[in-house]
Formats: structure tokens, sequence, C-alpha cells
């Protein structure tokens, strides 16, 4: 089988890229080699290349810029996705568009299943959402796998930034009135491999569980301390989402997907994101003391 992953110098794409490099035919992508953003060179890189699956891991992720850059948000989030669905239709190849939690508007306090009603609150969100739209309407064949609170070793994330602070300051604060999943780049990898041959329409891919930005900070840290990393904070205050005035886009207050369908499609049961968290800071930190 032959895939193409962009993103390729992301987050995510670049665990996709690691981790079906030895049994795939993988090309990788990353921004400087496609600017999803440039419908052109998109038909130019992708129109004469043969491939059976294209993985879309690039986006326009940064949910402030989003809302004062409208345009470019809907050109990489929405139109790019749209050709792309376009031309690996026209391939008789399958796309999988990574999307994301923020298209829910975070009202609900249980589980958001895949058939729930979108609602974004933000233009990030909503740019994301008119994207899965596309890409369904383009195929049945197609997948739309939203994920929540991703981190993984190949870019710094929330948890980084929090370990790093906890390096740094005595004192550290995160959100505590926000929940979601934090979600392990490595365990969406594996989770992705066993629908690659199905028409499953929208998937919600995310480690077990729930917690705060708060909460996520402290096990974090725990962690680390578990793993004889040195830290000057050992505990995480709590700070409201309404301190938040430097924020420009809102975001969902309750953002967890359920991954029901996905497990009665499967048969896989994900792991807890504590200890999908505790995974990644024993690779990345612990030889890092």
């Amino acid at each position: 089988m032959k895939i193409v992953i962009l993103g390729s110098g992301g987050r995510l794409g670049a665990a996709l890229v690691r981790a079906y490099r030895e049994k795939f035919d993988i090309i990788g992508l990353n921004h400087a080699e496609l600017d999803l953003a440039q419908p052109d060179a998109i038909r130019r890189e992708l129109g004469d290349r043969h491939f059976d699956l294209l993985i879309n891991a690039a986006a326009f992720t940064n949910v402030d810029a989003c809302e004062t850059e409208k345009d470019q948000a809907f050109a990489i989030n929405a139109e790019a996705p749209r050709l792309l669905a376009e031309i690996c239709r026209d391939k008789d190849a399958k796309l999988i568009h990574i999307s994301t939690d923020y298209v829910f508007d975070g009202q609900k306090r249980v589980p958001y299943a895949e058939d729930d009603a979108a609602n974004p609150v933000s233009a990030y969100g909503q740019s994301k959402r008119a994207g899965e739209k596309f890409v369904l309407q383009a195929s049945d064949r197609h997948i739309v796998a939203r994920v929540s609170w991703v981190f993984g070793p190949d870019r710094p994330s929330f948890v980084d930034a929090m370990i790093q602070r906890a390096r740094d300051e005595e004192k550290i604060e995160a959100i505590a009135d926000k929940w979601s999943t934090p979600t392990y780049t490595a365990d969406i990898a594996e989770w992705l491999r066993p629908v690659f041959d199905v028409d499953a329409g929208i998937l919600h891919l995310a480690n077990a569980g729930q917690c705060t930005w708060q909460e996520y900070a402290q096990h974090a840290l725990d962690c680390c301390a578990a793993a004889g990393v040195s830290l000057k904070a050992k505990t995480v205050g709590g700070l409201n989402l309404s301190e938040m005035k430097q924020w420009v886009a809102s975001r969902p207050v309750y953002s967890v997907l359920s991954t029901a369908k996905y497990q009665a499609l499967t048969g896989l049961q994900p792991r807890s994101w504590r200890d999908a968290v505790a995974d990644y800071i024993n690779r990345s930190y612990s030889r890092k003391k």
C-alpha cells in the first residue's frame, strides 16, 4: 500500500510516518513541501501521483490566529480538504482527514458521540467542521477522524510546556474548568491502522477518560517525579477560563470524545490518558534528568 501523509513535520504527521514507514510505501509531505493554502500546488503535487491512501494531518491549528485570519483558516482547514477529497475520489483512493473536538460547542457533560450535532464556537472549529462536511460529501469511502488534546515527541504541546515551566518556576497554574482527553500520537497511529480499509464516516479517536488542564498537568508532574526528573514546582494551581483575557477565540468548555463507535468497529479499547501520558514521559523525559 502506498500512503501519502500530509503534515509530516507536525506532531501527528511525524508520528504516523514513523509508525508506518517499515510496513508501507510512505510519502511524507511537510508544510514547506506542500502548502495547503495553495490549491494549484496541491493539484501539481498530487494530481499525477499514484497512492492508495492519503492521511491529512495538516491544518491551521492556532485557535486564536484563526479568528483574525479567517480566510487562511478556511483555505487550509476547509477548501484544501475539499480538494484533497475530490482528488482521492477521482483516483479511487481513500482519504483519512484528521479533525478536532473543537467542532462541538461544549454544552454537554457526557462524551460526544459521532452523531451529536456539531456547533463550533470559534473560527477554527467552524473551518474544521466545513472541511469535515466537504470530505464526507466527496466519497462514502473517506473517513473523518476527530482527535483531542494531542501530544507526542515530535513537536512540543501543552504537557511539554508545563513540564518546562515546572523546571524553571516554583509556582505554575493551569485551567481547572475545561475538560477533554489528552491523546497520544503513538496511540492514534495504532488506532488508525485497522480502519485503513473500512468505510466508517466519522470516527472519534482519543485515550480513555477525561480531565481538566490542571489535572493533566498535575499528572504529568507526578509522572516526572516518579521518573526522577528534577522539577522546581511540584503542584499545579487552578485557573478559571474567565481569567484567560488574552484569548481571542472561544473554546468549548467540555469536548470529551466517546470512542464507543471505534471500539465496536475494531474491538480495540484505547488505554487511559493517564497511562499514555506516563508512557510518553518515561520515553521522552526519564533520559533527560
